[in-house]
């Protein structure tokens, strides 16, 4: 009987280990250990979710605004692609019409020269040779060969996209001729082949010249049209708005006034 006891009492010890393992601090450091595991891991999870989202939306906000950035290049691109065909047509066109004025005038020098030879018998010519010498000098376009020939070179390296060159020498026809009735033929294409090459500050000192020092010549209209223009690409809109009315105002009825109207649509409302 005293031996049976001891045994008994390991046994009902062991009974009640294996019916409350939870009553184990092991076990109950282990569950505790394996809870708060479990919720760092659904904390980890959740925060890596939330950085990556926040990633995505600032990826989306970026490539948006590179877009945006893209769209207004291109834009930009196309209006500078629109000016400069628009420059190009324009500075052809008046290329054109200033070639068959030069013709035209050739033309009539070599019938008034002509005509001016056949007049009259020998005596006759000799008793009136003076007045037809001034006549033929006249009609020649009250301009030497000499000065005809240094415009033309010049006129010729504008066309050709010389405009530097271009500009050498119409300055050098101004200087060595300074009597010619070219000069205000000059001192235009000087203002464009600065326009063209986009040296709108010498443009505009070009521009202006011609309509203070010749205010009644054929190209005042087109050199205060270009003025507002290169005003215009200068950003000087105030003053380009001004000028471009002048335009309207005192050629009205021209190529020069309806042009200027067109770029006055162009342009922003004041006060903007």
């Amino acid at each position: 009987m005293k031996t049976l006891l001891p045994a008994l009492c390991g046994v009902l010890l062991l009974a009640a280990c294996a019916s409350n393992p939870a009553d184990d601090p092991v076990q109950v450091k282990l569950n505790d250990i394996d809870a708060r595991l479990g919720s760092v891991e659904r904390v980890v999870s959740n925060q890596s979710l939330v950085d990556m989202s926040r990633r995505i939306d600032a990826l989306e906000a970026q490539l948006r605004e590179q877009r945006g950035s893209v769209e207004v290049l291109e834009k930009a691109s196309e209006t500078a692609r629109k000016s400069q065909r628009d420059l190009y047509a324009d500075l052809d066109r008046r290329l054109t019409a200033l070639e068959n004025g030069v013709h035209a005038t050739s033309g009539s020098a070599t019938g008034a020269a002509g005509a001016a030879g056949n007049t009259g018998s020998t005596s006759a010519q000799a008793a009136s040779g003076g007045g037809a010498v001034t006549a033929a000098g006249a009609a020649g376009g009250a301009s030497s060969g000499d000065d005809q020939a240094a415009y033309a070179a010049a006129f010729e390296k504008l066309k050709g996209g010389s405009y530097a060159d271009a500009i050498a020498g119409f300055q050098g026809l101004m200087t060595n001729y300074p009597s010619s009735t070219l000069l205000d033929n000059a001192q235009y294409w000087i203002g464009e082949a600065y326009y063209v090459t986009r040296d709108y500050e010498h443009a505009a000192t070009a521009f202006r010249t011609v309509g203070e020092r010749w205010p009644s010549s054929r190209k005042a209209p087109d050199a205060l049209l270009k003025l507002g223009y290169t005003q215009f690409e200068q950003k000087h809109l105030t003053a380009a708005r001004a000028t471009l009315q002048q335009v309207i105002e005192r050629y009205g009825g021209s190529d020069a006034a309806r042009l200027a109207q067109e770029r006055l649509q162009k342009l922003p409302p004041e006060g903007h």
